[in-house]
């Protein structure tokens, strides 16, 4: 309704006739500006209740602490099930060689018994052979003594036989038995991986329905505003208006003067006219001024750029040259960066929300693993508000190093590490809009600049 008022108060002013009465332009110039105080007071409210949408956001932000504690948990479940498959593959694979080994001697037994046999047929050996051969009695005694060693061996041969074929059962009840662990394994690590995405699905819904009410209320505001400037404009239009208005009852009352007037307001019309073409003119030379300083400013960009990597990389190698006091070389110099990325807060500047960096943030792709600087024992894993999923390492001599915002953590309280080995992935959590890592490393409880430690990238 106030567009299509502005609209046809615009109308008015572009038809007006030029006996249109005084007042008329008084009364709609009044009611532009009542018009205006109406937008001024409803771009009030709608600021207010932008204000209380960040704080509902921030609100949301905390709450999220269940479900992001919940995608590190699954994180982690995810990370222990791939080891346990990884384990339960060797086994088996482990199972499968012992159950050729023994297939190979189990084939070796048989052909061993199978040749005892055809050789005791084909010699025509056997007790009663001997005992009605009619030979001398020491003869016989012998060939007796000979026929019960070849019966031993055979019965040997037989149990042997018959121990191979157990054990063969066995590793196969044994393998299907892996082979069941592997199926149960790879049934729940679908499960958890299908939970992991219905959680990271639930959590970027909620933030994503915060920032569109935040965006619709944002635009909102910017077409009230352009309302209230437009109305603006409109009230000095019809202040303009009154005036010509005055003026032409002057030149009425003024008609001696009426073909001078003329005469004068057709030269201001072509003086006005050369002042249009000059206009263009310098608009034009303004216009290659400007893409002239354009491309120079590009250019100083680039080359500000330029120096203010060579600057970060100067700035870094002098902190690396930087003796340090004798109780900070407890920790050992340099230190492995905890993930690859690009350093945007810094130690010791000012955060955009107020105080200082106690340490760095590195903007790295969600999932990237997040690596030990140095040895030590994890002395905290949970989450924690405006940290996220949070994790400490105490690395021994009063050195601890702090890992937050990350979307899983790898280790429990307790877990040793080394340096180098994965203990959480990059997420966005504690209320972050962009994945990356926030890192510190603390001594006997202060925070110090962790660019002395680590390493060129």
């Amino acid at each position: 309704m106030r567009a299509a008022a502005f609209l046809l108060l615009a109308l008015w002013l572009a038809q007006a006739p030029a006996w249109a009465a005084e007042s008329t332009l008084q009364q709609q110039q009044a009611e532009a500006r009542r018009n205006r105080e109406a937008l001024r007071e409803r771009i009030a409210k709608l600021e207010k209740q932008i204000q209380s949408a960040e704080a509902s956001r921030r609100d949301v932000t905390v709450a999220l602490k269940e479900s992001e504690t919940a995608i590190s948990e699954l994180d982690r479940r995810l990370a222990e099930l791939a080891d346990e498959n990884r384990r339960a593959g060797d086994a088996l694979e482990d199972v499968r060689k012992r159950i050729g080994e023994q297939s190979e001697e189990l084939k070796r037994r048989q052909q061993h018994l199978a040749d005892q046999l055809r050789a005791q047929y084909a010699g025509g050996l056997s007790p009663w052979a001997a005992l009605l051969s009619g030979d001398d009695p020491q003869d016989i005694a012998r060939e007796l003594g000979y026929l019960e060693y070849v019966a031993r061996a055979q019965a040997e041969a037989l149990r042997a036989v018959r121990a191979t074929l157990d054990e063969l059962r066995r590793l196969q009840a044994e393998a299907h038995a892996h082979e069941a662990s592997l199926q149960k394994l790879a049934e729940e690590t679908g499960k958890r991986r299908e939970e992991l995405q219905a959680r990271q699905a639930e959590r970027q819904a909620v933030l994503e329905r915060i920032e569109q009410e935040l965006r619709q209320q944002r635009g909102e505001a910017r077409n009230l505003a352009r309302n209230e400037e437009q109305l603006g404009k409109l009230v000095e239009q019809l202040a303009a208006a009154i005036v010509q208005e005055e003026e032409a009852a002057r030149r009425r009352a003024e008609e001696a003067r009426r073909q001078a007037e003329e005469r004068r307001r057709a030269e201001e019309r072509r003086k006005a006219e050369e002042r249009r073409k000059a206009e263009e003119q310098r608009r034009e030379e303004e216009r290659r001024l400007s893409e002239a300083q354009r491309q120079a400013a590009e250019a100083r960009r680039a080359e500000e750029a330029r120096r203010e990597r060579e600057a970060r990389l100067a700035e870094q190698k002098r902190l690396q040259s930087i003796e340090l006091p004798a109780e900070l070389k407890g920790l050992p110099r340099p230190l492995p960066w905890p993930v690859r990325g690009e350093i945007h807060g810094r130690f010791g500047m000012e955060r955009p929300e107020g105080g200082t960096w106690r340490g760095i943030v590195l903007r790295a792709a969600q999932g990237t693993r997040v690596a030990a600087v140095a040895p030590g024992r994890v002395v905290y894993a949970g989450w924690l508000a405006s940290f996220g999923n949070l994790m400490i390492i105490d690395h021994g001599e009063k050195f601890l190093s702090v890992y937050a915002y990350n979307q899983g953590l790898l280790k429990q309280v307790g877990d040793s590490v080394k340096a180098g080995e994965a203990v959480a992935t990059v997420g966005a959590t504690g209320g972050q809009v962009e994945p990356g890592l926030y890192f510190e490393i603390r001594h006997q409880g202060k925070p110090v600049n962790p660019l002395l430690w680590l390493g060129g990238q």
